[in-house]
């Protein structure tokens, strides 16, 4: 019995301890929820054919330290950037559009400016007014610098 009760304890130690993850929410709950409390928001604008989307999705986006600072500093929405769903933004509602390479949805092009590149990660402040639309790939570290830039407000300075 003391042996099991050690064993347990040693492996309690040495093992990493278990978190939870990034808490993602869709576009329309992080709006509904920043209306009753505002915070920044963190978007990562992906889609399902993107490689490097689901690089970041592996790599970047399960580190714990990572995972802990969004979660406590923002709301975060993963959008993917070709839902038919039609959402609000701003008072105006944005749909998907037909193109001549498949389509996109019109929030995606009004976030990110007009340049469709994935992945690609937009920050909100708290009044839903943009700060920053990142594109490409980043590793856990840089975006941990970047999203404490913009979430401590040094961005302003």
């Amino acid at each position: 019995m003391r042996y099991l009760l050690f064993l347990l304890l040693v492996l309690t130690l040495f093992l990493p301890a278990q978190t939870e993850g990034i808490h993602w929410m869709s576009f329309t709950d992080a709006m509904a929820k920043r209306d009753k409390a505002p915070k920044k928001i963190f978007i990562d604008m992906y889609t399902d054919w993107c490689g490097w989307c689901k690089k970041m999705d592996a790599e970047t986006f399960s580190n714990s330290y990572l995972a802990k600072y969004l979660n406590d500093n923002y709301y975060l929405v993963k959008l993917d950037a070709e839902s038919k769903e039609p959402l609000e933004y701003k008072g105006k509602e944005f749909r998907y559009v037909r193109t001549s390479k498949g389509g996109h949805h019109e929030l995606a092009e009004e976030l990110l400016r007009g340049h469709l590149s994935f992945p690609s990660l937009v920050f909100l402040d708290e009044n839903m007014e943009m700060i920053q639309p990142i594109p490409g790939y980043r590793d856990a570290e840089e975006l941990l610098i970047i999203s404490a830039y913009f979430g401590t407000g040094k961005y302003k300075e």
